[in-house]
């Protein structure tokens, strides 16, 4: 393929005989050949892949593919490595780095001299990061979701990762499983590259970017070890050339009605609580009307269909065996917008009609509900005046309407040294509530709001309680959880004035978080000094420009800075 140099956005950089023109061509003329820059689309292969993001370990051998697929297209595939965030690893926690990842993203696509753009990702951080980058630059788009691990097992039953780390070490810590037993099953829990096969984050971020329209329809949930991901890989690179060639960017993808099929998606697949979150911040970069609410008012009636872990028993190589993301969504058709776009041009739905369910137990048809009412609630009252999040598929039904006396912790770090003295005045009824792990107060907003239940309690067989909690989720993980708690307790938030023995009313049917004493009497408290001195305050760095400029979970806790687009144009040469 070749055409006019001058119409496509690497001509900026390549066209013309003058010496700017020359010190671009020359440099890139390690392999590139004179006909690379004859109006060929650049695209560049946005890569996170990392040994230090396991999950994401594979992505170089998916990038081989993407390659292949843009050369037989006629463009030029460019690998550019970009920030990548290992969910298990980074310290304190990975949400503190996704908007730098997304920053330094959004600044590298608009910097280089490309045409299009093929986002590589998988672990948690990773997709939102490339999608709020890309979404700001807006050059053509695509996602390639690397990929859930193949099932492990460990005496005979499947694991699910990250969901059975958490049920385990709570068997451990009740006395029923062996510390050795547990470590055992260690070897045994990542059977295979790819990330989570619980319908964790990353599945919910690889699916999710899928409803928005941003995959080629199919390919997300194919697990990473599937030869089918590769071919999937070739096609994309293809298609990105061709979105070049189309000036289909993301903007052009992604409306209202994307984020809505995507709403819907989240509560048909049990998705987890953290793509609230990433889809508000997603939907800030374009400027996007979402808000909140909106997984309320259009997800909370959504049945759950997808029987995975951690709401249900399977794991998702089950669920691509079963049919998909694509079965799922011809059973809630009627919800979705006929008319949001995918990347390939053509409407979401126009994807459905030949989708399939292949085993009705992973998956369920719309009459035969996991349950009739899955989606995620919002909660509002004098706790969380700008709003709380709850996901009831993963909560205990008799814990929904709740009264029950506060027991309050003031940082992870009180909680680790109090929570298992025998001496803590907490029965099955208590509530535990964890604060100071916002965006701005741990900072970052971790995933520490699954508390660990007492250990006297859960030696009573105790396994859930209400939590409540400023912070998030692993979306891996299970229980009743209040997260997300807004304004958070270090930006001022009522939580911050909760005391031990406050009696706390979840209800959630109603919406309803609150604390049973009078407004008057909640805002007059001062907050403990050991509140205030649990709350971060870095000196320098990227933690201290973030704890500045950090806005709240219930706008997708995107540094105000960045939200809105800035375009693909720069505007001075570089010599």
């Amino acid at each position: 393929m070749s055409g006019q140099a001058g119409s496509l956005r690497s001509a900026e950089w390549y066209a013309g005989n003058d010496r700017n023109a020359y010190i671009h061509r020359a440099w890139m003329r390690r392999g590139l050949p004179a006909h690379a820059f004859d109006g060929r689309p650049h695209i560049a292969i946005a890569n996170t892949a990392s040994d230090l993001t396991p999950c994401n370990a594979h992505l170089d051998e998916v990038a081989e593919s993407v390659k292949q697929g843009v050369y037989e297209a006629g463009g030029i595939p460019l690998n550019l490595p970009v920030v990548s965030l290992g969910e298990t690893l980074v310290r304190p926690t990975a949400m503190l780095w996704r908007n730098m990842a997304a920053m330094a993203i959004e600044e590298m696509l608009r910097a280089n001299p490309i045409d299009g753009v093929v986002l590589l990702g998988g672990c948690d951080k990773t997709i939102p990061a490339l999608l709020m980058g890309a979404a700001s630059v807006d050059l053509p788009a695509v996602v390639i979701p690397g990929g859930p691990m193949l099932t492990g097992t460990f005496r005979g039953q499947p694991l699910g990762c990250g969901t059975d780390v958490w049920r385990l070490s709570e068997e451990v810590r009740a006395g029923t499983l062996s510390q050795d037993d547990f470590i055992r099953s260690e070897s045994s829990m990542i059977r295979s590259r790819g990330h989570c096969n619980t319908m964790g984050t990353a599945s919910t971020m690889g699916l999710v970017a899928e409803a928005l329209g941003m995959v080629i329809p199919g390919v997300a949930g194919t697990p990473a070890p599937d030869s089918r991901l590769l071919e999937s890989s070739h096609q994309t690179g293809r298609l990105a050339v061709e979105m070049v060639q189309a000036g289909r960017t993301p903007s052009s993808v992604l409306g209202r009605g994307s984020f809505l099929n995507a709403i819907v998606a989240l509560a048909a697949i049990g998705g987890s609580t953290n793509a609230v979150v990433h889809l508000l911040a997603i939907a800030g970069r374009l400027g996007v009307d979402l808000r909140q609410d909106d997984f309320d008012s259009t997800g909370a009636d959504v049945p759950l269909l997808v029987d995975l872990q951690p709401a249900g028993r399977f794991l998702m190589e089950d669920f691509h065996r079963a049919g998909g993301l694509l079965a799922v969504l011809r059973e809630v058709q009627d919800l979705l917008d006929p008319d949001a776009l995918t990347v390939t041009g053509e409407p979401l739905v126009g994807y459905l009609a030949d989708a399939q369910i292949w085993d009705r137990e992973v998956i369920r048809v719309r009459a035969e509900p996991l349950q009739p009412k899955a989606g995620i609630a919002v909660l509002y009252g004098n706790l969380a005046p700008d709003g709380a999040v709850i996901k009831p598929a993963a909560a205990s039904e008799h814990l929904l309407q709740h009264r029950g006396r506060a027991m309050v912790f003031d940082s992870i770090e009180d909680l680790h040294a109090r929570i298992d003295d025998p001496d803590l005045d907490v029965d099955a009824d208590s509530v535990l509530v964890l604060r100071g792990c916002g965006p701005k107060g741990y900072p970052g907003m971790p995933e520490v709001a699954n508390m660990p239940l007492p250990t006297k309690l859960l030696e009573q067989g105790v396994r859930d309680m209400v939590r409540i909690c400023d912070g998030r989720m692993s979306g891996t993980a299970y229980g009743t959880v209040v997260l997300h708690v807004t304004p958070e307790a270090a930006a001022g938030g009522p939580l911050a004035r909760l005391r031990t023995g406050d009696v706390v009313v979840l209800d959630v049917p109603n919406r309803v978080l609150a604390v049973d004493v009078d407004d008057d009497v909640l805002a007059a408290r001062e907050p403990d000094a050991a509140t205030a001195d649990a709350f971060a305050a870095p000196a320098r760095g990227w933690e201290r420009l973030y704890v500045q400029h950090v806005t709240g979970a219930d706008t997708g806790a995107d540094l105000d800075f960045l939200q809105g687009s800035s375009g693909q144009q720069v505007s001075r040469e570089s010599h």
